[in-house]
């Protein structure tokens, strides 16, 4: 399953929060142009450096799998950013 949306969180120097929704399907078709040269280059790395084209894409499939759920907190003082891909 693939994220649906991404939360950004982050405390102002105010005490206010700053929170934006990004939905993940409407910014990939927009970036999706980007998305082949990325893979495209990412396939060149690869035959550079040795590596199997397969393994790195099947290594790439599973990271994305496993981003639903994950959450990213920082806290330092006045400053927090929270980052959760749900």
């Amino acid at each position: 399953m693939i994220p649906q949306v991404v939360t950004y969180c982050q405390r102002r120097g105010d005490g206010t929060w700053l929170r934006l929704y990004v939905p993940v399907v409407p910014v990939l078709l927009i970036l999706s142009p980007l998305l082949v040269l990325g893979v495209v280059a990412g396939i060149v790395a690869c035959v550079i450096f040795g590596i199997r084209v397969v393994d790195a894409l099947l290594g790439t499939g599973r990271l994305l799998w496993s981003l639903p759920g994950t959450q990213f907190h920082l806290d330092d003082g006045q400053f927090a950013v929270h980052i959760d891909v749900s």
